[in-house]
């Protein structure tokens, strides 16, 4: 059975996937966006992201379990009809309870998602002999992620300069959400993983139940899954905290002084997130090659954690005495590195995964992960408020240096 190569149709539909979800003209300014046009603290932005994480908690091992037994694409399709939604509310509506409805809408749309699509692609590299690709060619589609980014980066600091608001930029995303829901409907039927129409809930929480006991009974299993929350969930946080980090370098800049505040925070934001995703690009595009010069996917893991670590450290000195521009690659620094870990991880959880739970235990992993941000978002917040952003590097020098260490410690056993 021949390979796939990487310009084959189906692994372009796994790539346009991932540009067009990518289309999130909110994200390079989401904190500003409620700190500064919607009036919230960093503590209150902390809750309600948090609120995100606990909704993301409560869903997504069942939507994972949803999308093995009834069908991936479904559920895709369900997730970003969500999405959608989600947007216009958060465009129209400064209200509390509203951003927390959108909230709720968004969280609907990752439970649905996270885990299911890579399992789609895993599904079809197996059914073509190719499980061997999947660090390559996950590597790839997340690629075409990141450029989708890098693009989504560049137009929201236009539209921020040009609208003046951050608030606009959240109508925008619903016409690539809309655009993917077509694009599932092209996938080939090998993506989906026994579709049965007879929907039944104790089937469903059995078929969870089951995974959960498979994947925490494996040691191997279960400290991926640590890891993965420990790396995953502090950096979903931590990375947003970039954008105070650029308004203020924005507003120090003398060749931007013509401008108002929030047009050289447009221009300096978008340019330094078209930055981080196109590296962040060629970083998942490579992350195969890490494992070969590491010598295999464990040591470099474990490489990454160490050069994470001393990232994070540098955070906390240069944060802590205001070296903003300093710190601000070193963000950069981050950002690449964990799309360098990203595939490395996925591919090692898929190794030592069963086939037919593909969907669940990446929706488990994801889980741990939401389980961590909804802690560390609030306290980080709270921490930002109260003693600065100083707070944002020691919080991942902290989690980055125990399981640096623990790694050093198994490979010595």
């Amino acid at each position: 059975m021949a390979k796939p190569d990487l310009e084959n149709s189906v692994i372009f539909r796994f790539s346009l996937y991932g540009f067009l979800k990518n289309q999130r003209y909110f994200e390079p300014f989401l904190i500003l966006a409620f700190h500064a046009d919607k009036g919230l603290s960093f503590f209150a932005i902390g809750l309600l992201i948090g609120f995100r994480e606990l909704m993301i908690n409560l869903l997504e091992i069942p939507s994972g379990a949803l999308a093995d037994l009834y069908g991936r694409r479904m559920c895709m399709i369900t997730a970003f009809v969500a999405y959608t939604i989600s947007f216009v509310v958060f465009g129209v509506s400064s209200v509390l309870w509203h951003l927390y409805i959108a909230m709720l809408l968004f969280a609907v749309g990752e439970a649905f998602r996270t885990g299911t699509h890579k399992a789609m692609i895993f599904a079809y590299l197996h059914s073509k002999g190719a499980d061997d690709m999947r660090v390559q060619v996950y590597g790839f589609t997340r690629s075409w992620s990141k450029i989708g980014s890098a693009l989504s980066a560049a137009i929201a600091g236009g539209l921020v300069f040009w609208r003046g608001n951050y608030s606009d930029i959240f109508w925008l995303c619903a016409i690539p959400s809309a655009m993917n829901v077509i694009n599932f409907m092209t996938y080939p039927d090998v993506v989906e993983a026994g579709r049965n129409t007879d929907v039944r809930g104790m089937r469903v929480f059995g078929h969870v139940w089951e995974s959960v006991k498979i994947a925490w009974s494996r040691r191997a299993q279960r400290m991926l899954l640590l890891e993965s929350s420990g790396f995953e969930g502090v950096f979903k946080i931590a990375k947003d905290y970039i954008q105070p980090v650029i308004k203020s370098v924005a507003i120090g800049l003398p060749f931007l002084a013509a401008l108002e505040d929030q047009q050289r925070t447009a221009i300096l934001i978008g340019l330094a997130y078209t930055l981080v995703h196109l590296v962040s690009s060629v970083a998942s595009r490579r992350a195969h090659t890490i494992g070969k010069w590491a010598g295999g996917d464990e040591s470099s893991a474990m490489w990454i954690w160490g050069v994470v670590m001393v990232c994070y450290a540098l955070l906390v000195a240069t944060l802590g005495f205001g070296w903003f521009a300093i710190a601000t690659p070193v963000f950069v620094a981050v950002y690449m590195l964990q799309n360098f870990y990203r595939p490395l991880l996925v591919s090692r959880l898929n190794a030592v995964s069963e086939k037919h739970q593909a969907a669940t235990t990446l929706s488990i992993e994801s889980q741990l992960k939401s389980l961590v941000a909804m802690i560390v978002a609030p306290l980080l917040g709270f921490s930002v408020d109260q003693w600065g952003l100083w707070s944002v590097g020691l919080a991942g020098f902290v989690v980055s240096a125990a399981f640096w260490l623990n790694g050093r410690i198994a490979a010595r056993r």
